[in-house]
C-alpha cells in the first residue's frame, strides 16, 4: 500500500482531538482527505476523524498515549509539540484507509440528512416583550 509523509502535528490533531497542526484546518483537510480519498466538506470532518484516528494509531501505536496536557497555554503547547516532534519525528508515513473503512457519501446529501426538521432548533430573534 502506498503512503505519504505527514507532519506529526497534523496526525496528533486527529488522534488527540486538539488542533495542533501548524497548517491549522488546512492540515486536517489534507490529512483526512488523503486518508479517505475524498475531498471533504467541513461537516464531514468529525466523521472522517472518527474513522481515521484509530487507523492512525494502528499505523503508529507509539502515539497511543501522546497527548498534550489540557491546561497548557499556547507557548507551552508549542514547546510540548516541539518535544513530541523530537521524540517521534516531525513527519510520519500515513497510509490511506482501506476501502471498507470509509463510506464515501455525497456531501450535500449527507448535510441534508444531518439537518432534519426534528433536529432544527428555532430561536426567536424578535424581542418577545414588545
Amino acid at each position: 500500500m502506498s503512503h505519504r509523509a505527514y507532519p506529526l502535528a497534523d496526525i496528533l490533531s486527529v488522534t488527540t482531538g486538539r488542533l495542533l497542526s501548524h497548517r491549522r484546518m488546512d492540515g486536517l483537510y489534507d490529512l483526512l482527505g488523503y486518508m479517505t480519498g475524498q475531498s471533504l466538506f467541513t461537516h464531514q470532518l468529525p466523521r472522517a476523524a472518527d474513522a481515521c484516528g484509530p487507523a492512525l494509531l494502528a499505523q503508529h501505536p507509539q502515539l497511543a498515549d501522546v497527548a498534550p496536557p489540557q491546561d497548557l497555554d499556547a507557548p507551552d503547547l508549542m514547546a510540548w509539540l516541539a518535544n513530541a516532534e523530537q521524540e517521534h519525528g516531525r513527519e510520519l508515513p500515513v497510509e490511506p484507509l482501506p476501502a471498507d473503512a470509509w463510506e464515501q457519501r455525497d456531501p450535500i446529501g449527507e448535510l441534508s440528512d444531518m439537518v432534519r426538521p426534528e433536529k432544527v432548533i428555532v430561536i426567536s430573534t424578535v424581542d418577545d416583550e414588545q
